[in-house]
Order: structure tokens, then C-alpha cells, then sequence
């Protein structure tokens, strides 16, 4: 699963052949959480509540390049937040 983007200790992953709703997963240590693309919310894990804003912040600013990449499975890196 490539890493689409690390930011403040997290790493934002996506499965090109996965199947089921689009998402991206997020790995903050030991932590993981599976977010849906369409409400970016947090369908599965157990990530904190800090890191799980983080993500969502990242993701509002570049949910149009995931839904592409989950549309061709053209993998890109995106940037984190700064």
C-alpha cells in the first residue's frame, strides 16, 4: 500500500485494488483509522481525537485528488499539512 502523504507522524495510505466504499487509510503509530472519501469520516479505527482532526483537515484540502485516485488507481504523493 503505497504512502500518500506523512504529516505530524501520520501516514496516509490507499489499497489501489481494494473494493467497497472509497477510502484512505491513516497510521499514527499503532493507531489506524479508515476514513470514507464522500463525509470524511472515520468509519473504522482508533485513532485520537487530535490526530483524527489532522486527518480530516488534510483530506478536506485534497479530497478531489484522492476520489481521482481511487477512480484510476494512479497512484501520486499529495503534500501534508504544514
Amino acid at each position: 500500500m503505497p504512502v500518500i502523504a506523512r504529516f505530524y507522524g501520520i501516514l496516509i495510505k490507499m489499497y489501489f485494488r481494494e473494493h467497497g466504499v472509497a477510502h484512505f487509510h491513516a497510521i499514527y503509530g499503532e493507531y489506524n483509522g479508515v476514513f470514507d472519501l464522500d463525509s470524511l469520516t472515520m468509519i473504522e479505527g482508533d485513532l485520537p481525537g487530535r490526530a483524527e482532526k489532522l486527518v480530516i483537515e488534510w483530506a478536506e484540502m485534497y479530497r478531489d485528488d484522492l476520489r481521482r485516485m481511487w477512480e484510476t488507481q494512479e497512484f501520486r504523493k499529495l503534500p501534508g499539512l504544514d
